[in-house]
């Protein structure tokens, strides 16, 4: 058993000064109000919910900074990235993607995100035709060595495009048959644990059949599990799903399938009014990476109707090009300034912008992962992060400001601590398996980019 006192704690109903949190395992046994600090207490100052990335590639960590240069004769966009992308996807094996995701996790836990949903297609080794293990085992281990609680989505991709049944030759690698790809995720489900549990994904409208569709999600529902997609990243794939389709992805999507919470959608940046409305209706989860849609010129997300219209969200790092959950924030309600020429845009049904990020982020990002967390709460699990009080950041703030300088001041994050499953993960801002993660991802990086390489 562990007890927490806290200065101050975000609780369900707002935020309380000298609260006691008393875990038991991994859970919020009892929350204790008004208390007093005890002789065994963990004294804290403030203690906020840990956040969910409910969108990652753990891979492409190993991509960033690599990709800035600009491709000679072209207009580097998605496309072209995605080529550079490729070729790590070519290269990258089970141990160096445990040596990858375990520096990447340990990275997002000191930045407070206590949960990841991992949105995987790399089934197969390089050179291996055949889905194996090895890369789910190795995503499993990096979780359980840093104290990450994984939602695994294995992902099924088939196809290169709507109109294009075969896969690239760049997309052998990771295509796989349906029946395949099942007989993984059932093998999967059967290992799943307390802190690792099991999802499912389709890649895209464009990269999976409608068949094939219908059959996951139908896996999905039977099993209560989120469904994971990426939809409508690009005005390319509008394009081609009006062409192929005769109606924008999301519209066709909503056609075809009842969406609800279960559902995750990744992106959304190109939709309409219409789609926006009855997307925010259904109340599917939409997961917004700003880091990575900024990177890749994807476009914005319209966050404003959507939440007018009653619409959930989740955050997520994607191609880990920054690992800071806060940060996402702030380039979510940047994005939207910078085109509106308005502030506090996201400070619907709350007078304050970076609370309502926040909260809707914890609240969103659980739902994504299918996961009894996102608030202090009993019975829930001790995910939390703890903040240092005397911080610069925040020092001075009222309970109404907190999160807002701490999405919005954009400098050092005054993590001091995080807990997982009721365990201390990181102790005065430093991950506890920090040098073994970053000696193992130094080994991996030299052996991918061999000579300082640049490209990937």
């Amino acid at each position: 058993m562990t007890t927490l006192f806290a200065r101050k704690a975000l609780l369900t109903d707002g935020w309380h000064d000298q609260v006691r949190l008393v875990i038991e395992q991994d859970r919020i046994a009892r929350i204790v109000r008004d208390a007093k600090p005890a002789k065994d207490d963990v004294l804290a100052g403030i203690v906020i919910p840990g956040l969910t990335n409910a969108h990652s590639h753990a891979f492409q960590r190993a991509l960033a900074g690599r990709t800035e240069q600009r491709s000679p004769d072209t207009q580097d966009n998605f496309w072209t990235w995605r080529n550079r992308m490729y070729r790590l996807a070519a290269r990258i094996d089970a141990p160096a993607l445990l040596a990858v995701a375990r520096q990447l996790y340990a990275e997002m836990l000191v930045a407070g995100y206590t949960a990841v949903a991992e949105f995987h297609y790399l089934h197969n080794e390089p050179g291996s035709a055949t889905p194996c293990e090895a890369m789910f085992e190795a995503l499993v281990t990096a979780a359980n060595d840093t104290g990450m609680r994984l939602t695994y989505v294995p992902v099924l991709y088939e196809r290169a495009g709507f109109n294009e049944p075969e896969p690239t030759a760049e997309q052998r690698r990771f295509a796989t048959t349906l029946d395949a790809f099942e007989a993984h995720y059932r093998r999967a489900r059967k290992l799943a644990s307390a802190s690792v549990t099991v999802g499912i994904g389709a890649h895209s409208l464009r990269a999976v059949s409608e068949r094939s569709l219908r059959r996951i999600v139908d896996l999905a529902t039977a099993d209560s599990v989120p469904m994971h997609l990426h939809i409508a990243e690009q005005q390319r794939e509008v394009d081609q799903s009006l062409a192929a389709q005769e109606a924008r992805p999301v519209r066709w999507l909503m056609h075809k399938f009842k969406l609800d919470e279960r559902w995750c959608l990744v992106h959304a940046t190109h939709i309409d009014e219409e789609e926006t409305a009855a997307l925010a209706r259904s109340g599917a989860i939409v997961c917004l990476c700003p880091s990575t849609e900024a990177n890749l010129g994807d476009g914005l997300f319209p966050l404003e109707s959507f939440l007018e219209h009653g619409g959930r969200i989740a955050i997520g790092s994607d191609s880990h090009v920054s690992l800071n959950p806060f940060e996402e924030l702030r380039w979510l309600e940047y994005g939207q300034r910078l085109v509106w020429n308005r502030r506090n845009i996201a400070a619907i049904g709350d007078s304050q912008s970076g609370r309502s990020l926040f909260e809707r982020a914890v609240s969103g990002g659980a739902l994504a992962a299918g996961r009894k967390s996102g608030a202090l709460a009993t019975g829930n699990h001790a995910d939390l992060v703890v903040l240092d009080d005397d911080d610069p950041m925040l020092v001075g703030h009222s309970a109404d400001s907190l999160l807002d300088a701490l999405v919005f001041s954009g400098y050092r994050l005054p993590v001091e601590r995080v807990m997982t499953g009721g365990r201390w993960q990181v102790v005065d801002g430093l991950h506890i398996a920090r040098d073994r993660a970053r000696a193992a991802y130094s080994n991996a990086i030299r052996q991918l980019f061999p000579l300082g390489e640049p490209g990937a």
